[in-house]
């Protein structure tokens, strides 16, 4: 349902976003750095060759292991992990198996873990008007 350009278009949205020029990702400013929230999994297609990126799975920060879990659970078909990701708060979201509302809201919250929280404050109230 939901593919990169949709995911270029919601990320793009978000405040102070940069797309990155190596790879299909995308990121905020904080403290000094750039921050992801949504990159292109690259996948282990061989044993010891290095990874390619999958263009139908995004991986997405989430807020926390707790967090990470219970979006896990919630549709096994649309979200999934792998041993690279255990212990770090990202899920792999398949692009076909999820809807472009649902992707705005992952997207959308992952900005939030990675953003400034003064600019996080400032898009809550711009987002009310």
């Amino acid at each position: 349902m939901a593919d990169q350009n949709d995911v270029r278009r919601i990320a793009r949205s978000l405040p102070e976003t940069s797309e990155g020029d190596q790879r299909f990702a995308f990121s905020v400013h904080n403290k000094g750095k750039q921050k992801d929230f949504v990159w292109v999994w690259m996948e282990r297609v061989r044993p010891k060759a290095p990874r390619v990126p999958n263009p139908d799975v995004l991986a997405v920060r989430v807020a926390d292991q707790d967090v990470k879990e219970l979006v896990l659970e919630s549709d096994p078909d649309k979200y999934f992990t792998e041993p690279h990701y255990n212990g770090f708060p990202a899920v792999l979201v398949r692009l076909p198996k999820i809807g472009v509302d649902d992707l705005t809201m992952l997207i959308t919250e992952a900005w939030r873990c990675q953003a400034p929280r003064a600019l996080v404050v400032g898009y809550d109230r711009s987002s009310q008007t």
